[in-house]
């Protein structure tokens, strides 16, 4: 439930976490779905306790960037550089360590060092055009960075190479293109709705001027 729920419902899915942890806190994937329903609630501590008793029980690293993440959400950017530093990075799959690069970026705009977050975003990953499933994520943070520093036509540049490998819908890349070429959308359904006040407005003005 906690899966099902963690992205329509977090507070739910906290719900149901909390009911898991009471039922089975020695299972370290209990501890493990709590942290993310925790995180997704941005109760960033946590969750940090709860990703350091799974990765206690299992002796994985594989929820190192989301711990550094933590840090961020608690105010402690130096520690999520601490960690992007760390001998654990090594040992993440490829993904994992993009992860942690874009955990790493932000952390740096955190501290209001724009340029370092547009240099530790560039890497092979950033520069292949392969399309991979952090690709999208990767080319969004980039372009933010960017963005951030003034550099707005190379923002624009990196959000449209993102809307490109956003496939699934993952980031709103397509909404921040149109917001740098100034294009503004309007809801079909809120013109409607004004449309037919409009027109019992202009209903009831008639109405009025026949009585007088």
């Amino acid at each position: 439930m906690v899966a099902r729920l963690i992205d329509e419902d977090p507070e739910g899915a906290y719900g149901y976490s909390r009911v898991a942890l009471r039922l089975a806190s020695r299972v370290a994937a209990v501890r493990e779905a709590a942290g993310f329903a925790a995180y997704a609630n941005q109760k960033y501590g946590e969750a940090l306790a709860e990703f350091r008793a799974a990765r206690r029980m299992t002796g994985s690293v594989e929820l190192w960037p989301v711990m550094a993440d933590c840090e961020r959400g608690l105010g402690r950017p130096e520690k999520a550089l601490d960690m992007a530093g760390a001998p654990e990075v090594q040992k993440l799959d490829k993904a994992g360590q993009v992860e942690m690069r874009l955990v790493a970026a932000g952390a740096r705009g955190d501290m209001g060092q724009l340029d370092a977050a547009i240099v530790t975003l560039q890497s092979p990953e950033l520069a292949s055009s392969s399309v991979q499933p952090w690709t999208a994520r990767l080319r969004y943070a980039y372009a933010e960075a960017l963005l951030a520093a003034g550099r707005e036509r190379e923002a624009r540049e990196w959000f449209a190479k993102a809307v490109e490998a956003d496939r699934d819908g993952s980031t709103d890349a397509s909404d921040r293109l149109a917001e740098l070429d100034g294009v503004a959308f309007v809801d079909a359904l809120d013109e409607t709705q004004e449309d037919s006040d409009g027109a019992k407005d202009d209903s009831g003005s008639a109405g009025e001027g026949d009585r007088d």
